[in-house]
């Protein structure tokens, strides 16, 4: 079942519900699925890859609102954002654990030889490709550079 239908099928349980928060995270899913599959000019299919790259800029969208809004002591509008981030990674695949990216960044580095932080980007590269949505960028950023130091 492709991404779209799972989406619908979300929105149709949240009205229902009447779960005014859920909708609003999967009517902007699916707004943002939309536009990508459109920017092209053809109504292409976009791929599962594309789809979980939108998803996981949603996540981080919604994660820097929320700690905007945590900073400026509003947590009336923190809350909606946090919810919102829940209801999207239900989307996500399962992310992998600290330990987990650390073991391929540390395997990645022993294959290409990798030493110093002039590596970076090549590790950053191949660890990004291999990781795919199971890791945030950053949390992958910064275990090269602790590896690489």
């Amino acid at each position: 079942m492709s991404l779209s239908v799972k989406i619908m099928d979300e929105m149709k349980t949240a009205m229902r519900a009447k779960d005014t928060i859920a909708l609003e995270a999967l009517r902007a899913i699916k707004s943002e699925l939309l536009l990508a599959q459109t920017a092209t000019g053809t109504k292409e299919e976009i791929t599962e890859d594309e789809e979980i790259k939108i998803l996981q800029r949603l996540v981080k969208m919604r994660k820097d609102s929320a700690s905007i809004f945590a900073t400026q002591n509003r947590p009336d509008l923190a809350e909606p954002e946090l919810a919102q981030i829940a209801v999207i990674e239900k989307f996500l695949p399962a992310q992998l654990s600290e330990e987990e990216v650390e073991a391929i960044v540390a395997k990645i580095i022993a294959e290409t030889g990798a030493v110093g932080i002039a590596s970076m980007g090549k590790v950053m590269g191949l660890a990004s490709a291999q990781i795919g949505g199971q890791a945030e960028g950053k949390t992958i950023s910064a275990i090269v550079k602790k590896l690489l130091v």
